[in-house]
């Protein structure tokens, strides 16, 4: 009789460290870990190791940069994606990824669950196991953080010292860090009281604006069909321009977010953000589509953006509703191609110049100086008939007005 696997989702934190020795200790299984590489974290160091010295039988650790920037961050940058227009995601973003990884993994090794590490009220497991019932409903789903024995965090960093499981989570340092190339989310201590200003150490790759470089940084970044392709005019992969960029953002105190923000459950949150290469792009992406755009497009698309943001914080990447969407997305990127410069200069972006083959700018139509070919004639009658209707309404309302105070 075949022994029972299961797949866990290994970060090498706190939650998912313990939960392998829990999960060893209480089922009678072979652990599975598999690790997602979707940025440089300082948690994949030993982390195979760790893994299995704390239970797990057979360890997976996948290389997913280049994929995750191409086909899934870039994915929402086409479509200004920011949750409650400010927050990139990146978390979210990720998620999808890794469920794909977690059940191509499982159904490889012949495991018939899947256990994720995260908490009952939080969003991430509406993320995973939403994507596990959608792309395999076959497989089982484990929650231990909903129902073991462990009530805090300080518990459970209890646990590990016990058993001698290396975090770098301490008492002193309780945050909760989840970090990838889109950008890192710190939660959990003295940030969970919103009255609380945020310390110097919750921030894990930015500086503080105050303290960044008294001189400017210029950097263009060229598009193609809405597309970062070029940095400072040389080729790059996906992954090596948001890395670049998180290095050139982090240093000028560029995309530091704090957030009060409404979670898939019902409840608010307090959350820190760092996303310097994220909110670089979006601004860039999002001055070049001002400028190629029609109107109506870009007000239409407005509303798509936060339709699509609201879909991925709420888990539901593999739907119907947002593949439909990104296929509108994609339509209106045909001519989102053209170079942004831009100036980075303690926590602020300046737009300085923006350049499209596409570009619907006239100037001689915008000028007001000579050389106007504007028909100014040709505002009278405009404005008649684009105010009729409320002219009209006016007319309408005071005669009714008159005859009932008559």
């Amino acid at each position: 009789m075949h022994r029972r696997k299961i797949v866990v989702a290994y970060s090498g934190g706190l939650d998912t460290s313990v939960m392998v020795k829990w999960l060893s200790e209480n089922y009678d299984a072979d652990i599975i870990t598999v690790t997602g590489v979707l940025g440089p974290t300082a948690e994949l160091d030993g982390i195979e190791e760790k893994a299995l010295k704390t239970g797990a039988k057979t360890v997976h650790i996948v290389d997913l940069q280049e994929k995750f920037v191409s086909n899934f961050a870039f994915k929402t940058l086409k479509a200004s994606a920011l949750y409650e227009g400010v927050y990139p995601m990146a978390t979210a973003i990720g998620r999808p990824l890794l469920v794909k990884l977690l059940i191509d993994i499982a159904l490889a090794e012949g495991a018939d669950t899947i256990a994720h590490g995260c908490t009952g009220k939080g969003n991430d497991q509406v993320r995973f196991e939403v994507g596990i019932q959608t792309l395999a409903p076959q497989l089982n789903i484990l929650a231990p953080l909903r129902f073991w024995e462990f009530k805090s965090r300080e518990e459970e960093i209890d646990y590990a010292m016990k058993h001698n499981i290396h975090v770098k989570v301490t008492r002193k340092s309780p945050y909760s860090i989840d970090e990838n190339l889109w950008g890192t989310a710190v939660e959990c201590g003295i940030l969970e009281d919103p009255t609380n200003c945020p310390p110097e150490d919750a921030y894990q790759i930015t500086v503080n604006p105050r303290t960044a470089p008294l001189e400017p940084e210029i950097v263009t970044i060229l598009f193609d069909k809405g597309i970062p392709v070029k940095l400072n005019g040389y080729n790059y992969t996906a992954a090596e321009i948001v890395k670049e960029l998180n290095l050139l953002g982090g240093k000028h105190g560029i995309g530091r977010i704090d957030l009060i923000e409404n979670r898939v459950v019902g409840i608010k949150s307090r959350e820190i953000y760092e996303a310097p290469a994220a909110v670089i792009l979006h601004k860039a992406h999002y001055e070049l589509e001002k400028l190629v755009l029609d109107k109506e497009t870009f007000r239409f698309k407005q509303n798509v953006s936060n339709q699509i943001a609201n879909l991925i914080y709420d888990g539901l990447w593999y739907s119907p509703l947002f593949d439909a969407l990104m296929t509108f997305v994609d339509r209106t990127q045909d001519t989102v191609s053209g170079e942004i410069f831009i100036e980075l200069y303690k926590g602020n972006i300046n737009v300085l110049s923006r350049i499209s083959p596409y570009s619907l700018y006239d100037k001689e139509l915008a000028t007001y100086a000579a050389g106007d070919t504007f028909d100014h004639k040709a505002a009278e009658g405009f404005l008649k008939l684009y105010g009729l209707p409320f002219k009209t309404l006016n007319i309408v309302r005071n005669s009714i007005y008159k005859e009932v105070k008559e």
